[in-house]
């Protein structure tokens, strides 16, 4: 009896440890397809600038091979404290710009990833200094094309490209992703956008609004930041904490009042690939497509619609499941982005660096 105890421990112990090993080499292989998949074709160099007494960190990301010169794509991120990579999100970008034969420079914010300032003390002109001085730095090097270097931005970025286009006309071409055309509207929109797909009711959109209008009133009167919480509190209609800080408040009251406009005039000849969503929630793409289509000349002008994508291109039922977005970004983080963006991207930069420019509007 005791032996048959022992034989039966025996073998549970052994099926135990085959199906730990079974579990280990499952593990393996996903770390292994894990690692595959986030490995770009791509040399990467952390470079540094100074600007405006502050140090800079970025990533120059060439393509695998060649000494150049390469063509370049300066990125220009988004609001909130984003570093060179945007915690690898550019990548998969950089890696489709590189089979097109362009490298890629990205530098931290100010007061992120090593970068010395702070973002939230900069204008839209102040980030528009900065990418230039990044273009001016990059045109220093040996290993780029000065003749053959543009802009990639998105969100925010909206009101920086056309200042910095507008003033460096030697700039080949400008890629705007989501990007708002007046800072009043596209908040509006945005407020009542996600209040109402969060369905609220009558009373809370008219309370939302209410709040707005105030806060715009104090921003007008160059209010302070004690002066916005004592008028309107501490938290939103919702009983959310508010997330405005001081330096927040800052950031808002020197931008509040941007709009493209004047600046999409000013560079009216540079091409532009115009990149929008059909789930943005941000931004109202319907008005940014009609602003662009009437200032900038439809020869110069290229403009791409990705009905499944939100605001940051993403696939939209992926970024939905936290489950599917956390698996696609670790085992597939390519396939993060909507389907056809990378390769419309890396085909217009093949053709701006042939000297063409896309005379059609495609809808991708």
């Amino acid at each position: 009896m005791r032996r048959r105890r022992k034989a039966r421990a025996g073998r549970g112990r052994r099926r135990l440890l085959w199906a730990l090993v079974g579990v280990l080499i499952v593990a393996g292989g996903l770390g292994g397809i894990a690692v595959w998949q986030n490995t770009y074709d791509l040399r990467e160099e952390r470079v540094v600038m100074r600007h405006d007494g502050h140090r800079l960190e970025g990533v120059l990301a060439r393509p695998p091979a060649g000494d150049g010169p390469f063509g370049l794509v300066v990125f220009v991120h988004g609001d909130g404290p984003v570093d060179a990579t945007h915690d690898t999100f550019y990548r998969p970008l950089w890696e489709s710009f590189a089979r097109s034969g362009y490298a890629s420079l990205s530098f931290s914010k100010p007061g992120v990833a090593g970068s010395e300032g702070d973002w939230l003390d900069q204008s839209m002109d102040d980030r528009a200094a900065e990418t230039l001085a990044a273009v001016a730095w990059a045109r220093g090097r040996p290993d780029i094309d000065g003749r053959r270097i543009g802009l990639w931005g998105a969100s925010q970025a909206g009101w920086v490209l056309p200042k910095a286009a507008a003033k460096d006309r030697r700039l080949q071409f400008v890629i705007a992703v989501s990007p708002a055309v007046n800072w009043l509207r596209q908040g509006r929109y945005n407020l009542l956008t996600e209040l109402r797909r969060d369905g609220a009711d009558r009373q809370r959109i008219d309370k939302a609004v209410r709040r707005r209008e105030t806060t715009l009133r104090l921003l007008r009167q160059g209010a302070s930041y004690e002066e916005y919480r004592a008028t309107v509190g501490v938290t939103d209609d919702a009983g959310d904490a508010d997330d405005i800080t001081p330096g927040r408040w800052r950031f808002i009251a020197k931008n509040h009042t941007a709009d493209a406009v004047a600046d999409l005039r000013a560079m009216r000849n540079t091409p532009v690939l115009l990149v929008l969503a059909g789930h943005d929630v941000n931004v109202d793409v319907t008005e940014t497509e009609a602003m662009y289509r009437r200032i900038l000349p439809a020869s110069t002008l290229t403009v791409q619609h990705y009905p499944d994508a939100t605001h940051s291109l993403l696939d939209h039922d992926t970024e939905r499941s936290p489950l599917r977005l956390t698996a696609t970004a670790v085992f597939a983080p390519r396939k993060l982005y909507a389907a056809g963006f990378l390769d419309s991207q890396a085909h217009f930069l093949r053709r701006a660096g042939a000297g063409r420019v896309l005379s059609q509007h495609p809808t991708a």
